[in-house]
């Protein structure tokens, strides 16, 4: 009877034992990824659901298995919506505290300093991680910037946080502005700014930009922006081409050849360093500016001197074997 009290003893121990191993393993040691991989959990998405995508993408052995462990050993509470990256080699016990506890996977999508809404538009439907339409925003209402969005995020969303971040920065340098800008409201210097942002891809000139639109601006002048003059034509899309002698004439509104005064809207969507810029430009006198073949400008208070610069680029350009 001992002998056989001690033999049953010793097969529960080592059943026991063997059950405790299959269980560690199973939960605790390492999962069958060989490479990192990543996992959707749709809102509203239950742990099951969830578990049966880890199983097809190879995180997980057993989606049985795992559903098992987790209600036994796992703490109860709800998984989180969005896209997961589960490490190599991750556990079961490691992939549920992923799945309740980590950060969804944020992907980027970048509006460039002075891009036109239609290219902002074009970019956010682009974007096959996003769902959902938009229709094209208004020019002006985006602040560039990278933005980042998770994966089945709608468009709207991610177009609201940058409008958003638009009205917000507006609203903090219009506090800051000084009494030496011509922006008489917020959207006066959206308008400006946008040209100043089309006309110079050099950061440093941008106030020295905005002082001769300013100046132009205080002398009733024709601000002459060649960028105004391309909007009508293709919202802000490049032309490819030269700028027509009856596209300089045309009266649209934003042809600043044609009309005085700033055109009917913004022509991009501009930094908030184009939007400072505007609102506490550079100390000068200039009205004219123009290529200095360096990347830069060249600026001049009167036409006469103006000429002469003109005249500089010309040669310039003719040694260069451009003209």
């Amino acid at each position: 009877m001992i002998r056989r009290l001690l033999a049953v003893l010793l097969l529960l121990a080592v059943v026991g034992g063997g059950a405790a191993l299959w269980i560690s393993r199973g939960w605790w040691g390492e999962g069958p990824a060989d490479r990192p991989t990543t996992v959707m959990v749709e809102k509203g998405g239950t742990l099951a659901s969830a578990a049966r995508a880890l199983e097809k993408a190879g995180a997980i052995r057993s989606t049985t298995n795992f559903l098992r462990f987790a209600r036994r050993f796992g703490p109860d509470k709800p998984i989180r919506a969005g896209e997961f990256e589960i490490p190599a080699r991750a556990s079961g016990a490691e992939i549920l505290d992923i799945l309740q506890n980590g950060k969804p996977i944020q992907h980027l999508v970048t509006v460039p300093e002075g891009m036109p809404s239609i290219l902002v538009y074009e970019r956010l439907n682009a974007e096959a991680d996003l769902t959902g339409q938009i229709d094209v925003p208004a020019e002006g209402s985006i602040l560039p910037d990278s933005y980042s969005f998770e994966r089945g995020e709608p468009r709207a969303a991610v177009l609201a946080r940058m409008q958003t971040a638009m009205r917000d920065a507006l609203a903090e340098e219009w506090k800051a502005k000084k009494p030496t800008t011509v922006a008489k409201t917020p959207q006066e210097t959206i308008i400006l700014a946008s040209i100043v942002e089309k006309e110079t891809a050099v950061a440093s000139e941008r106030p020295m930009v905005a002082a001769v639109y300013s100046n132009r601006v205080r002398e009733g002048m024709k601000l002459q922006a060649d960028p105004t003059v391309i909007y009508p034509i293709t919202k802000g899309k490049p032309l490819g081409r030269r700028i027509r002698r009856s596209e300089l004439n045309a009266v649209n509104g934003y042809n600043t050849y044609a009309s005085p005064g700033l055109p009917a809207g913004p022509i991009a969507n501009p930094s908030r360093a184009a939007i400072a810029a505007v609102l506490n430009p550079a100390k000068s006198t200039a009205l004219y500016f123009v290529a200095d073949g360096k990347g830069g400008h060249v600026f001049a208070d009167t036409l006469a001197e103006h000429n002469r610069n003109v005249q500089r680029f010309y040669a310039l350009r003719r040694q260069r074997g451009e003209m």
